[in-house]
């Protein structure tokens, strides 16, 4: 994330489940009362995806909680948003999805100077085995922490 960032959500999820290889920022095409949403933070991004349509970028599954004082403005919270990319990198996107089973997964939302920008990683699946190997280094890490810190007390 940029310098004058605000970080608005995170998907702590996808991190769990993929491995991820590279990350994109995208602009995100959102109307008025959504954005308003947003910087309450009603956002979630736990079972959200990107598809490539026709050339175009988009997410899925993405809930952006209706604005209490949006009533006739308000749209769909589930509906599907355009993602703002360059066409070129959309093609080399696309060509990664469709040759080596990656998927695209949405990581984190946040403001970029007055805009909403969404940080996309191009991810392979975790097997149960890695999550388990992923969750042991984390213990480990903790139990290291935990002895480091009493010995610096002691």
């Amino acid at each position: 994330m940029a310098a004058g960032g605000k970080t608005i959500a995170v998907n702590r999820k996808a991190r769990h489940d993929y491995f991820v290889l590279e990350t994109f920022e995208t602009g995100i095409e959102l109307v008025g009362t959504e954005v308003k949403s947003l910087r309450q933070g009603g956002v979630n991004l736990k079972d959200s995806w990107c598809t490539i349509d026709n050339g175009d970028l988009f997410v899925k599954g993405m809930h952006i909680s209706p604005y209490e004082k949006g009533n006739v403005f308000n749209r769909d919270p589930f509906r599907v948003r355009k993602l703002l990319m360059h066409k070129r990198e959309i093609m080399r996107l696309y060509g990664k999805v469709k040759q080596e089973g990656l998927t695209l997964i949405p990581l984190s939302l946040y403001f970029k100077n007055s805009r909403v920008k969404l940080e996309m990683g191009l991810c392979k699946g975790k097997q149960l085995h890695d999550k388990r190997e992923d969750m042991a280094k984390r213990d480990a890490k903790r139990e290291i922490d935990r002895a480091m810190k009493s010995r610096s007390r002691g």
